[in-house]
């Protein structure tokens, strides 16, 4: 019976992946409760769990004094000195005081308290375990859905997904499977609770970084990622080394590797832009897919003022400004933009009476003259 103790305890540290020591100190701190509860002791004990036979032992500790106080803790010198004559006031003496129905009483006490510290213990693990894994991508099953929270099965622990944290317009099914974001791991009374995520720019990052090798050697690096979830995504991506295009490899070989995380994303566009340590090319490059003309840049108010062609003017902003919203963000640059013939105009209303006319700096920095077509 003692040695099924311990292979017990053998099982659930290697099927639980709970520490055998842990347990044991449980157990023996529930006996100790047990033990003063049954036999109404207030004297200082000690359970022994033996490691390898698993017997349990009892121990009272009593100090050795000139005169005594409290018979439950002290003992005379006198009745020390029969025990052994060497004693001296202020030794402790250890006496077993293992009831004989002590097994089973305190197996039957100790239960539940044992039960509860193996819970803890294991849900200590979990939390190291899912602690470990935030600004992770894990693959989840949804389990249920109710009201605007879906719970998904993350292996050992449950997740949730809370409606700030899902793609506008995604629809959940039980069973269905999804890759989710690790926001955060709590601790609370129920066992570690994990905060996942299909809207953070986190997942994208991630789900690149699973797609294209050269992101996972180093070759390629993220810099920037702007995310409208469900509508529109920019991510700005640099090469280490000259002879790797950033740009074209996160495209992959006919697109299969960005189609592989917009079909993860149930159709979410994604522009891919080449970062620039220069800021006026940075931002040029991020109001892709539309053409610049020019970017003036204001360093110390870090503001940027764009041109673009006539035609080109509701593309560079973007439906409702989405793109300019998104290239603002992704760049951390507040972006002005206006039509070349806008900023014509702009440029002949300061214009003084008697001057020269003045020489349009757009077209000239790229080589047109006055009239010609500015596509």
């Amino acid at each position: 019976m003692k040695t099924d103790l311990i292979d017990a305890l053998d099982a659930i540290e290697k099927e639980r992946r709970i520490n055998k020591e842990i347990l044991i100190e449980a157990i023996e701190s529930s006996l100790i409760s047990a033990y003063k509860r049954n036999f109404g002791s207030t004297a200082n004990v000690k359970v022994n769990l033996d490691r390898e036979t698993g017997e349990i032992r009892v121990f009272s500790s009593k100090q050795v004094v000139e005169e005594v106080e409290d018979a439950a803790v002290q003992m005379s010198l006198e009745e020390a000195q029969k025990i052994n004559e060497y004693y001296e006031p202020g030794d402790v003496i250890e006496e077993e005081v293992t009831p004989q129905s002590f097994g089973r009483i305190a197996a039957q006490i100790a239960k539940q308290v044992v039960m509860q510290r193996i819970r803890e213990a294991e849900r200590g693990v979990i939390f190291e375990e899912y602690i470990e894994k935030e600004d992770e991508v894990l693959t989840a099953v949804v389990q249920r859905v109710e009201k605007n929270n879906v719970y998904v099965e993350l292996g050992r622990t449950e997740g949730l997904l809370s409606s700030s944290d899902m793609i506008p317009g995604e629809k959940y099914s039980v069973n269905d499977r999804l890759k989710v974001y690790v926001l955060e791991v709590k601790r609370t009374n129920k066992g570690p609770q994990v905060i996942v995520s299909r809207t953070h720019p986190g997942l994208v990052k991630r789900l690149f970084e699973f797609e294209v090798p050269e992101i996972q050697d180093g070759i390629v690096q993220v810099k920037s990622i702007a995310r409208e979830a469900g509508f529109r995504t920019k991510i700005a991506v640099y090469s280490n080394d000259d002879q790797v295009d950033p740009v074209g490899a996160c495209v992959g070989q006919r697109g299969i590797r960005v189609e592989n995380v917009v079909q993860e994303l149930n159709g979410e566009k994604i522009d891919i832009i080449k970062w620039s340590q220069d800021p006026a090319e940075y931002i040029a490059n991020a109001l892709g897919p539309a053409r610049v003309i020019m970017v003036h840049i204001n360093e110390q108010e870090k503001s940027s003022k764009v041109v673009v062609p006539d035609n080109q003017l509701s593309l560079a902003i973007g439906k409702e400004g989405q793109n300019a919203r998104l290239a603002a963000k992704l760049t951390g640059w507040k972006i002005d933009i206006k039509s070349h013939a806008q900023s014509q105009r702009t440029l002949f209303e300061t214009f003084d009476a008697g001057e020269e006319e003045p020489v349009d700096p757009y077209l000239e920095k790229f080589g047109l003259g006055a009239g010609e077509d500015d596509e």
